[in-house]
C-alpha cells in the first residue's frame, strides 16, 4: 500500500473517531470505532493500520489508537 493510501486510511479512521468522540466514555467510543472498522473495512486496510500503529502510529488520534488496540484483541 502506498504512502498516500496509508494517509487516506489514517484520515478515515481519525474521522470515524472524531464522529464518536461525543460519547462520555472513551472505552465505549473506542469500541464503536473498532466495531465499525471490523465490520466494514477490508482485512488489508486493518492490517496496514495495525502495522502502522506498531511502528509508532504518528498522526493517529488517541481514540483511533484505542480502537486499533481493541481490534488486536
Amino acid at each position: 500500500m502506498s504512502g498516500s493510501q496509508l494517509s487516506h486510511l489514517i484520515a478515515m479512521i481519525n474521522q470515524i473517531a472524531a464522529n464518536n468522540a461525543w460519547r462520555d466514555d472513551s472505552e465505549e467510543a473506542a469500541a464503536s470505532v473498532a466495531t465499525h472498522v471490523r465490520k466494514f473495512w477490508a482485512r488489508p486496510m486493518k492490517e496496514q493500520l495495525l502495522g502502522y500503529l506498531e511502528e509508532g502510529g504518528s498522526g493517529l488520534s488517541e481514540l483511533s489508537r484505542q480502537a486499533l488496540d481493541k481490534l488486536r484483541q
